[in-house]
C-alpha cells in the first residue's frame, strides 16, 4: 500500500458528464476545453474533505468514454493535453492526489488498430492485438468483446504488443502528474497480464496506487495474483443499502465480518455510490438513513470515495437501456454556487464525517466487532492497535438504550450518553462515541 493512501479521502468525478459533453465525439470536431470546468470545483473537493480526485476516463472516445479510440490523448469534447496539465496542477496546489481511469480491457470499435485489423482480411500486427475468428468468405471476423457489446472490442492479452501498450500508456500518465490508475473492468482481463505490466510501472512510479474494478469473486486471491493495490468492494456496497433498507443489520454484520479479513491482504476500495450504480439517495427507502450509510463508509476499513453529488443527496436511479446511465451523470452547474440549496446540510454532514475520519486515520486498516446487534439497531466497535472508537445505528421507530463495554463520551451524532456505559440512539438515530481515558 502507497503510504499517501492510508489517509486517502476520494472525490470521484465522471467527467464526460460532469462537463456537458456531447454524447458522441464528433471526428475532427472542435476542441472544448471542458475540463477545466474541474479546476473552478476543486476548492470545493478539498473543502469536503477530499484528498484525491478520482476521474472518470478523459482519453478520446467514441461515446462514454469507455470505447476508448487513443489512450495518448485527452478526449476533443473535454480538451487537450494543456487542459490536463493544468488540471493537475490546480490539484497539485491545493494537495489533491488525481486517479486515472485505465479502459484496458478492451477499446472502441472506432479504434484505428481494430479498424486497421479488420479491414486487412489476413493476419497482421494489428490483428494480433485482438481475438479475431476469420471467415471463411472473407468477411469481416467475428472478435471477443467486452460482455457481448460489439463497440467494445476485447484486447488480446497474450499479446507481448498489448502488455507493452498498457505499460507506456500507464507510465506516459504518471510521469505527467497523475497519481495512479483505477483499473476499469480488471476481472474482465487475465490475471497474469497485470503481472506482466504492473512491475515496470511501479520500477518508473513506486508511489502509484493501482486498484481495480472487480465486482465480485476473491477478493483477495485477486490483489495476490495481479499485484494490484486494491479491488472494489461491491459485497459491502450492496450490503450496506441493502441492510438499511431492510432493516437486517445481520446482513451487513456478515459482509463485515468478510470484511475484516481482506486487510491481511490488502486495504479495499470502498463507496456507497460510483458512476455505473444508482444514486446511494435514490437506492435508499428512507431519507433518514442516508446518514447511517456514510457513517459507515466513514467508520468502515477501506479507502473511501464519495461520488460527486451524493454529497449534496443528488438522486438518479441506473436503468438497463440505452442512456440508462444519464441520470447518474448529469452535467454539473459552472460553480459550487449554482447548486441547490437544499443539499448543503447533507454536504455539511460529509465534511464533518471525513473530518472525522481523516482525525483517525487508522480507521483505514480498523477490524469490525459487533457490541449489540439485533435486526434494527447495531453497535459495533472499530479497533486498531490502541485505538478504538465505536458506531451506534439504530433504524427503528423508536429510541433503544444498549450498554457499552466502557464509559463513552459521543463525538458525532444524536446519541446520548448516561450513566457511564449506557447509550440511548434515539429512532433513526446514530452515533460515533469514544471510549474514556481510564
Amino acid at each position: 500500500m502507497r503510504d499517501w493512501v492510508e489517509r486517502a479521502v476520494f472525490w470521484h468525478v465522471y467527467p464526460l458528464g460532469f462537463a456537458g459533453a456531447e454524447r458522441e465525439a464528433i471526428a475532427a470536431g472542435p476542441i472544448k476545453h471542458r475540463l477545466r470546468h474541474l479546476i473552478d470545483w476543486l476548492d470545493y473537493a478539498v473543502n469536503l474533505g477530499a484528498s484525491g480526485l478520482l476521474l472518470g476516463p478523459i482519453f478520446a472516445s467514441s461515446t462514454h468514454g469507455y470505447d476508448t479510440t487513443d489512450h495518448f490523448r485527452i478526449d476533443s469534447r473535454l480538451g487537450d493535453i494543456e487542459d490536463f496539465d493544468a488540471l493537475i496542477a490546480a490539484a497539485h496546489a491545493r494537495g489533491l492526489r488525481v486517479v486515472l481511469d485505465g479502459v484496458f480491457n478492451h477499446v472502441g470499435r472506432d479504434h484505428p488498430r481494430f479498424q486497421r485489423a479488420i479491414a486487412a482480411r489476413a493476419n497482421t500486427d494489428d490483428a494480433a492485438w485482438f481475438r479475431l475468428t476469420w471467415k471463411d468468405d472473407g468477411g469481416e471476423p467475428d472478435y471477443a468483446t467486452f460482455e457481448g457489446h460489439r463497440q467494445l472490442a476485447a484486447l488480446n492479452h497474450d499479446a507481448p504488443e498489448v502488455v507493452d501498450y498498457v505499460t507506456q500508456v500507464m507510465i506516459h500518465w504518471l510521469d505527467r502528474g497523475a497519481g495512479g490508475w483505477r483499473l476499469d473492468a480488471a476481472y474482465a482481463v487475465p490475471r497474469p497480464f497485470w503481472r506482466k505490466v504492473l512491475p515496470a510501472v511501479r520500477s518508473a512510479h513506486s508511489d502509484a496506487y493501482i486498484f481495480g474494478e472487480v465486482i465480485h469473486g476473491d477478493y483477495a486471491g485477486f490483489v495476490s495474483d495481479t499485484g494490484v493495490d486494491a479491488v472494489t468492494q461491491y459485497e459491502l456496497w450492496k450490503a450496506i443499502w441493502s441492510a438499511l433498507n431492510d432493516r437486517n443489520f445481520f446482513e451487513l454484520a456478515w459482509a463485515l465480518e468478510r470484511h475484516g479479513p481482506l486487510l491481511d491482504t490488502f486495504v479495499p476500495q470502498t463507496f456507497i455510490g460510483n458512476h455505473d450504480v444508482t444514486r446511494i439517495a435514490s437506492q435508499l427507502k428512507d431519507a433518514r438513513h442516508l446518514a447511517h450509510a456514510l457513517v459507515l463508509l466513514m467508520t468502515v476499513a477501506g479507502t473511501p470515495s464519495i461520488y460527486a453529488g451524493d454529497e449534496q443527496a443528488f438522486r438518479g436511479i441506473k436503468e438497463q437501456r440505452a442512456g440508462g446511465d444519464d441520470a447518474i451523470r448529469p452535467a454539473f452547474p459552472a460553480t459550487p454556487d449554482g447548486l441547490a440549496p437544499f443539499g448543503w446540510p447533507i454536504y455539511r454532514l460529509h465534511q464533518n464525517l471525513i473530518g472525522l475520519r481523516r482525525r483517525h486515520p487508522w480507521l483505514h486498516r480498523a477490524r469490525m466487532r459487533p457490541i449489540e446487534l439485533r435486526n434494527a439497531d447495531l453497535v459495533f466497535e472499530a479497533a486498531h492497535e490502541d485505538n478504538r472508537l465505536f458506531v451506534a445505528l439504530n433504524l427503528s421507530d423508536a429510541p433503544v438504550t444498549r450498554m457499552m463495554p466502557s464509559a463513552v463520551t459521543r463525538l458525532a451524532g444524536d446519541v446520548s450518553a448516561t450513566n457511564g456505559s449506557e447509550i440511548t440512539i434515539p429512532a433513526h438515530g446514530w452515533g460515533i462515541l469514544a471510549p474514556d481515558a481510564a
